[in-house]
């Protein structure tokens, strides 16, 4: 079983990135533009100690998938299935910020979150992922 787990959310703009340790703890998660990724996967490799990257499987995964390969060594990179994904995140979100005033009022569907999601993406992946190793 891997030790500390970073989640990735790639995008061609922005990506979510997460890191989540052995106990399933949330270590870290923000969104990143894409142009810093790699610099910033590589210091959160450091910083962690990670040694699994998740990955969604979306449009953009394969030359993310390659650009990661080819920079970080031998860590490895998995696949995960991120359908309905950023539907989830957006859920999570209010979750984790409840909305104030009158954005209470709204129903959470017509909800949009105030910031991008895909950190918390990038945290479902990892979820996503244990979830399918523990079954």
């Amino acid at each position: 079983m891997y030790q500390n787990i970073l989640g990735l959310d790639p995008g061609r703009d922005k990506c979510g990135v997460a890191v989540v340790d052995s106990k399933q703890q949330l270590l870290y998660h923000q969104v990143i533009d894409s142009t810093q990724a790699i610099a910033s996967i590589k210091q959160l490799v450091r910083q962690y100690a990670i040694d699994l990257i998740v990955m969604g499987d979306g449009t953009t995964s394969k030359a993310w998938q390659q650009k990661i390969e080819s920079s970080l060594l031998k860590l490895p990179v998995t696949m995960v299935n991120e359908t309905n994904s950023t539907l989830e995140a957006r859920d999570r979100y209010w979750i984790m910020y409840p909305p104030q005033g009158l954005q209470r009022l709204i129903p959470q569907g017509l909800r949009t979150p105030p910031r991008p999601v895909d950190d918390l993406v990038a945290i479902i992946l990892i979820e996503r992922y244990l979830q399918a190793v523990s079954n």
